[in-house]
């Protein structure tokens, strides 16, 4: 087996831990990426000499890496450092309507008790625990599973678990289960923000992602140094097991030969073989003939209409001033509803959108800036449709203009200065990440099926397979780390067998 050559396209997080374990266990693994630095999604853009995290900012489920780590020899805490954050996040719907959840559930609870009342600080319990025994019940029976389908999951819940199975709620959407938990509909705002996690609508997406709740529960920390500090140190851990990572390699072409994955063509025209391939790419990439003809048949075509959410961001330095700014931040429109009408259906820039302020300086330790301005990024969720639709400048600028104009009515004065401001469109996004209209998170969680139509490990052609966000177990740097791993032991265990 030491002999076996895996070549790994794209050095995003599923990528590099698919890479890492592939070769602990002596496999020949190179990593070819297009960009100059590991990441994909997990980028940071450059204003000036400061760098802005500018894709996720958040690092929940430990766990996951530190077992990363540890199946290859080494500690987390040797490659990365983490401070947990005491405050997840600050929420506002006015400049006087505030509510913090923390990291300690009984400070979660007092706090909602504090804004909302008695009744919905009991609904918010009774959510919680609701949240824990979803994750409980899916975590080994579906998250973990390499071939997820509904027969599999019912398996491997057995007899005993098929009573925790019909209370994850799978035909009811997150919006309509939150109704039973809370009477407040600024809570149902809060908490059907989970669906965004993954790219999807409160209103279509199914209640299972109440498990979100949980996690964030389990920890939620800031990474010193900022959030690529993930990608650097998995690239790191991947070379000291003995992987290779090239930078600038474009792969125009997966190879086949006798019906299986046989190398690569990189845009230069030099052919590299393999035994096998693992691409650390949306799935639509492959379906869309963007690797080559002979690949497009791996997977099935993702519809538009069935992609996730894109986003318009803004990574600026700039001055703040009024609303006491956390690490993370969340100011709701008036009309949620609209703000996923307006993305889904309409295809169109939220007119009341949800808008996300990560201000990379606040509970950090890092010092304040001795010219006055701080790093943040802002999001506003936007259609997937960056290969279709161009925003002129006019429209940006209308779109900004709401978007600030919004944080001002919640208190937030923000003085943005054009030259220390950088504004990505889903456009820019599916060039970043092509075939994929600048969707972030693969195909939308809408509907009981998704989770079951999100690919697998393994594709159609053998010894082919695919790791990433847009795989299963789905969007977010933990699923995505995980979707190395199981593309790392859908391809041992393939060789075992053969």
């Amino acid at each position: 087996m030491s002999t076996e050559q895996v070549i790994v396209v794209g050095a995003g997080i599923g990528g590099l831990v698919t890479a890492a374990q592939l070769a602990a266990r002596g496999l020949e693994v190179k990593v070819l990426e297009r960009a100059d630095t590991p990441g994909g999604k997990l980028r940071e853009i450059a204003i000036g000499p400061h760098r802005i995290d500018a894709g996720p900012t958040v690092f929940t489920m430990r766990w996951i890496f530190e077992d990363i780590f540890a199946s290859v020899g080494a500690a987390l805490t040797d490659y990365l450092e983490l401070e947990p954050l005491e405050i997840v996040a600050r929420h506002a719907w006015s400049e006087h309507e505030r509510l913090d959840l923390f990291a300690d559930p009984e400070r979660t609870i007092a706090a909602i008790g504090d804004f909302a009342g008695a009744a919905e600080a009991r609904g918010y319990r009774a959510f919680y625990d609701q949240a824990r025994m979803i994750y409980e019940t899916l975590d080994e029976t579906f998250i973990r599973a390499s071939q997820p389908s509904l027969l599999g999951l019912m398996g491997r819940c057995g007899l005993s678990g098929l009573g925790n199975l019909r209370g994850i709620k799978p035909y009811d959407s997150l919006w309509q289960i939150l109704g039973n938990y809370f009477k407040d509909p600024r809570l149902r705002q809060l908490f059907g923000r989970y669906s965004t996690y993954c790219g999807s609508s409160p209103f279509q997406a199914p209640a299972t992602l109440m498990l979100i709740a949980h996690v964030e529960q389990q920890g939620v920390c800031s990474v010193v140094g900022g959030m690529h500090q993930i990608a650097l140190a998995l690239a790191r851990l991947a070379e000291h097991q003995g992987a290779t990572i090239q930078y600038g390699a474009e792969v125009r072409e997966i190879l086949t030969e006798r019906g299986r994955s046989s190398g690569v063509r990189l845009a230069s025209g030099e052919v590299l073989s393999a035994d096998a391939v693992i691409v650390n790419a949306d799935p639509s990439a492959l379906a869309l003939g963007y690797l080559g003809k002979q690949a497009s048949r791996a997977v099935g075509k993702i519809a538009p209409a069935n992609r996730s959410m894109s986003a318009m961001t803004w990574c600026l330095r700039a001055e703040t001033q009024g609303f006491p700014l956390l690490r993370h931040n969340v100011f709701f429109g008036r009309d949620y509803a609209s703000e996923f009408e307006d993305v889904f259906r309409r295809s169109r820039l939220p007119r009341d959108g949800t808008v996300y302020v990560c201000a990379q300086d606040r509970g950090t330790g890092n010092p304040a800036a001795q010219d006055g301005l701080e790093r943040l990024f802002i999001l506003l969720n936007a259609p997937a449709r960056g290969d279709t639709q161009t925003f002129d400048p006019a429209e940006i600028k209308q779109c900004e203009q709401r978007v600030f104009s919004h944080l001002e009515r919640s208190g937030l004065r923000v003085h943005k200065q054009d030259e220390h401001c950088k504004i990505t469109t889903p456009e820019e996004f599916n060039r970043l990440f092509p075939a994929t209209g600048g969707a972030l998170y693969g195909q939308a969680s809408h509907g009981w099926r998704a989770s079951f139509n999100r690919p697998a490990s393994r594709t159609k052609i053998p010894r082919l397979y695919l790791a990433g966000g847009g795989t299963h177990p789905g969007a977010g740097i933990p699923m995505a780390a995980m979707s190395g791993q199981l593309a790392a032991a859908s391809l041992l265990a393939d060789l075992a067998s053969t």
